[in-house]
């Protein structure tokens, strides 16, 4: 047997050992989402959200809502979130250096004006400018806090120091939330028996294309964009199935930073967030979970699926490109931070199962797959590849990547069912089809690119510049 038959051999047998391994915890992960998404619908089918709106005894809740020159939006976006239905709410906005007019629109449509508030820095942050209140006692709810720029988790470090209140719930400012959201994020906190819930996630949807009115979505529709469309069915898979899976077995690591609640005082304890990585809404959560852990304090984070928040998703490449290389450095920057925990007895679950398959099937993915297409090219080369075997496998992996994709979308249907029109879930799943020709391989590439920044050491976000929301149409 000549050398490059023992790499054929070990490359081919070593990815195969892998791609068996993931395929099995995606069809572990997809069957078990299906029990705690029936049994989340069951529970909360009878639940009467009035009385918790209305309850004097019902959390306090205090949005964070950083925004850096989100002007496209920024008037509708705060206009969704003073119209939520829940009575004990504060809305911080706090504009991180914004270089555009967001500030000074924020200060006329809501007629703000520049107050004396004595603030305590528990957590370090930049300097504060200004603090904002209406004049006008209908926007008596909202704060905006005028800041040097520092980045988004500098932002939301301002806002806990701001927060008047026992839960924080962090947002996109992009983002336009359901008016029940916050009564439904919250409900796990009023759940807590023998375990204390330290943080809630929710669904986050994609609103390309979604008519919105007043600042509340009123119509859903499919992105007719092709890159929006096909994160609509990512995020469908990621939320309903994997989150869901995750959460059922309490080892979730991630609450997506567009919309979570946290209870302030852990957050706080825990340090806030790390103004030096690029993935801060996965390390808090992770470390708030190691704080938990090493303090020996039963608790829970939880994750509610209910089609709760509405984001304005990339629809170019060049965005999307940073938005892919921004999540892949943010999960080796955590992951390096908490490195302690892997394959440690110490922190359970945690430790054993949650860190060992971010580390592996996230992480080490997007490596895995590019080392894998460069020694196809080579074996085509020198022709050492079973043909016969190769195209067996590559159809079969294709064949399970979209029944999964059609199990996500059934899912989807049978519970929530947000497209309900027939075309767009047509639509839907054939797009699904290109996936692993046109999508998949542009998320691998820009997850390489972001492998290359963490060896140069870059750390900035990228310009993340936004179209805005879709009007509805005027009668």
């Amino acid at each position: 047997m000549s050398f490059w038959q023992i790499i054929s051999n070990l490359l081919t047998y070593g990815v195969f050992l892998y791609s068996v391994t993931l395929l099995l915890f995606y069809i572990f992960i997809g069957l078990f989402s299906i029990g705690e998404t029936r049994k989340y619908i069951k529970k909360n089918i009878l639940t009467d959200y009035r009385l918790l709106a209305s309850s004097p005894h019902a959390p306090t809740v205090s949005i964070l809502a950083p925004a850096y020159n989100e002007g496209a939006t920024i008037i509708e976006n705060v206009r969704s979130l003073l119209s939520l239905y829940y009575s004990n709410l504060e809305v911080v906005i706090i504009n991180d250096g914004s270089k555009d007019d967001s500030l000074q629109k924020l200060i006329d449509a809501y007629q703000l004006e520049k107050i004396e508030r004595h603030v305590q820095y528990i957590i370090a942050s930049k300097e504060i400018k200004g603090i904002y209140k209406s004049s006008n006692p209908v926007y008596k709810k909202l704060v905006v806090v005028d800041k040097v720029n520092g980045g988004k988790a500098d932002a939301l470090n301002v806002g806990i120091n701001i927060a008047a209140h026992d839960l924080i719930v962090c947002i996109d400012v992009d983002c336009i939330l359901e008016q029940d959201a916050i009564l439904k994020l919250v409900k796990p906190f009023l759940e807590e028996t023998n375990e204390k819930t330290i943080a809630s996630g929710g669904v986050v949807r994609i609103a390309n294309s979604c008519e919105i009115k007043d600042g509340m979505l009123v119509k859903v529709h499919l992105p007719k964009n092709y890159w929006a469309r096909m994160q609509s069915l990512e995020y469908i898979r990621a939320f309903i199935l994997g989150r869901m899976a995750w959460a059922r077995l309490n080892g979730l690591l991630l609450i997506s930073g567009a919309f979570g609640a946290f209870d302030k005082r852990i957050a706080i304890e825990a340090g806030g967030y790390d103004h030096n990585t690029v993935g801060e809404d996965m390390e808090l959560v992770v470390r708030m979970r190691r704080y938990m852990e090493q303090k020996k304090i039963p608790y829970r984070v939880t994750y509610v699926p209910d089609p709760l928040c509405w984001t304005e998703a990339p629809s170019s490449t060049k965005i999307l490109g940073r938005q892919r290389n921004r999540w892949t450095r943010g999960t080796i920057e955590t992951l390096k931070l908490h490195k302690i925990m892997f394959f440690n007895p110490k922190y359970r679950l945690l430790g054993l199962l949650s860190y060992p398959y971010w580390f592996f099937f996230e992480m080490l993915a997007p490596g895995i797959e590019f080392i894998g297409m460069i020694a196809f090219l080579l074996m085509a080369i020198f022709n050492i590849i079973n043909w016969h075997l190769f195209l067996a496998l590559l159809l079969f992996v294709i064949t399970f990547g979209y029944t999964y994709s059609a199990f996500a979308a059934y899912m989807e249907v049978t519970t929530f069912n947000m497209y309900r029109r027939r075309t767009d879930m047509m639509k839907l799943l054939l797009t699904g089809l290109t996936e692993p020709f046109i999508f998949h391989p542009f998320v691998v590439w820009a997850a390489i690119k972001g492998y290359i920044d963490i060896i140069r050491k870059k750390n900035s976000w990228g310009e993340m510049t936004r179209q805005g929301f879709n009007q509805a149409p005027k009668p």
